[in-house]
């Protein structure tokens, strides 16, 4: 007779298989532990065979349990591509933030995008930053983002997916009468004695304090104090100008009102910017953001590292992996 699965079952199987831990997984799912414990045991009677070792200190898979664990993904996998053209809804596309810029990498593939196919329903989303936008990826309440995929938990990185789409030069946003203003680029030991702002106030941007703990650990600089963090661009101009510390960016931004841009150099950081949806995410909106993303950057060598540059191990394993 037919053993009825559902994909529930072994959504709570994979999750537990990646966390090791039913509390965390539970969490993850948003369900109760107990509740999480009674669906491993029913996808264990159901399959006839142990699962997990469970002890009062840990939790590790069986041998039927590491057979299970890529047949688990493949059909999860499969479920979500078949329902995916299904959905009668628009793709939601997240831009990070509603403030534009002249060279911005998600508002160029997304306008790139709806020129390559007017028909195309692709609707912008603005969650403020990546690990924002990944908690609704993995609910299914968006489906692509862009960002620092390498500043996300790994947790969170192992439920989505990442294709490196271009190496991003980094600058600091300065108030107009800071020192280091009247130079045309700063370099990075001129830092030095300046705590910068690396949003570490701001939970939607986690991912990018993340990476500017790394950047500023490398280069023997210091962070500046976390503040509740400005939403839109006259907030941040008047953010910018009372704290008046260097603010982490990247170029191709706007210039806000009191405020001036200016490249580091002397090594020049990059930080890596990846197309984020969730793993088995498919469809034609999905392939069509893909498809300009790697048409532009082939066009414009985007993933191209310069000469005298610094790029974290993190995003270089990220950018070796292709």
């Amino acid at each position: 007779m037919p053993v009825d699965l559902h994909p529930r079952l072994l959504r709570g199987f994979v999750v537990t298989a990646e966390t090791l831990h039913f509390g965390q997984a539970a969490a993850r799912l948003h369900l109760a532990q107990q509740a999480l414990s009674r669906d491993i045991r029913t996808l264990e009677r159901l399959l006839g065979r142990e699962l997990f070792v469970r002890t009062t200190r840990s939790v590790a898979l069986t041998p039927a349990g590491e057979q299970l664990l890529p047949q688990a993904r493949r059909l999860l996998s499969l479920q979500e591509e078949m329902l995916a053209p299904a959905a009668d809804r628009p793709l939601l596309v997240d831009l990070n933030s509603a403030v534009t810029g002249d060279d911005l990498t998600a508002d160029r593939i997304l306008a790139a995008a709806r020129a390559a196919d007017p028909q195309a329903e692709l609707l912008a989303r603005y969650h403020g930053g990546l690990a924002s936008a990944a908690r609704e990826l993995v609910a299914h309440r968006l489906d692509v983002s862009f960002g620092c995929f390498s500043g996300l938990p790994t947790a969170v990185r192992d439920q989505l997916s990442h294709l490196p789409v271009r190496l991003e030069r980094l600058a600091v946003m300065l108030p107009q009468g800071h020192p280091l203003a009247r130079h045309s680029a700063v370099r990075v030991a001129e830092l030095v004695g300046h705590p910068v702002d690396i949003c570490a106030g701001n939970p939607a941007t986690t991912e990018w304090t993340d990476f500017g703990e790394r950047l500023l650990a490398a280069h023997g600089l210091t962070a500046a104090a976390p503040f509740t963090p400005p939403v839109g661009a006259d907030e941040t101009a008047r953010y910018i100008a009372r704290h008046g510390d260097p603010m982490l960016t990247t170029l191709g931004g706007p210039e806000l009102a009191g405020t001036v841009t200016r490249p580091l150099v002397d090594p020049v950081p990059l930080t890596l910017v990846g197309m984020v949806c969730r793993k088995g995410c498919a469809g034609r909106g999905v392939e069509l953001l893909r498809g300009q993303a790697r048409e532009i950057g082939a066009r414009e060598g985007w993933l191209l590292r310069p000469q005298g540059s610094w790029l974290s191990a993190e995003d270089a394993e990220l950018l070796g992996g292709m």
